[in-house]
């Protein structure tokens, strides 16, 4: 079952603001848990793995957030993308010798425990052919005009104000001011998607909607996996 709030993005941001020096390893994983709840990674306290992994030559996180039919980020094998595409998210963990894939389900135990559980897979080197953090937020504000003309006179998710930001939306100490203004509008954009309401169209109206957000879908995962990525990308 999947988490009730993304963690993956969380956990990278935060991840990648402790490895670069900008947070310590506690209020890296206390930011994480903040949102989810406990994050267990076999029988470990997800700080513990995280120190392990330091101690083991971990360099970076990275995001994947993939759809049926989108790999967004993942590059094998076959069983973590499976899982990955399931989870609708996965963190990434670089080693100097190794890749681990990490995916999220959810943890419940007895009445009252809720929290959140890594499943460790193997995993492919990290993709190079994402987009940059400019080509995302092009493609972001392209996606968003297409999908406002597309709906005009069609009800759809974009009108009003969304509401709170989905887990992820907010970068950690360390990334760049562009990268916190785009990961913040695709994750307003996010949760105005989910918000989706189809009562009261007609089929018609349904599908045509459907194919306008499809696009806006894709580049919001995109911008959000970019934007997170950032703290590598040269400064200029």
């Amino acid at each position: 079952m999947r988490p009730q709030t993304p963690i993956s993005p969380s956990l990278v941001a935060w991840g990648n603001a402790w490895l670069t020096g900008h947070v310590g390893l506690d209020e890296a994983a206390d930011q994480v848990e903040k949102l989810s709840g406990p994050v267990v990674v076999g029988s470990l306290p997800l700080r513990r793995y995280l120190a392990e992994l330091r101690v083991d030559g971990l360099t970076e996180l990275r995001l994947a957030l993939p759809a049926p039919g989108d790999p967004l980020g993942l590059s094998g094998p076959t069983a973590f993308n499976a899982a990955a595409v399931e989870a609708g998210e996965a963190a990434i963990a670089v080693l100097k010798d190794r890749v681990v894939g990490l995916v999220p389900a959810q943890d419940l135990r007895g009445s009252s425990y809720v929290g959140v559980r890594l499943a460790v897979h193997e995993s492919g080197p990290p993709r190079a052919d994402l987009p940059s953090l400019a080509e995302a937020e092009r493609e972001l504000t392209g996606a968003m005009r297409e999908a406002t003309e597309a709906l005009a006179g069609v009800q759809g998710p974009l009108q009003g104000h969304p509401g709170q930001l989905p887990g992820g939306g907010e970068l950690a100490p360390g990334y760049p001011p562009r990268a916190h203004r785009v990961s913040a509008l695709a994750a307003r954009l996010s949760t105005a998607l989910r918000m989706a309401d189809e009562r009261g169209l007609t089929s018609a109206q349904i599908a045509a909607r459907a194919v306008a957000l499809r696009s806006l879908d894709a580049a919001v995962r995109r911008a959000l996996v970019s934007a997170h990525h950032a703290v590598f990308e040269p400064r200029s």
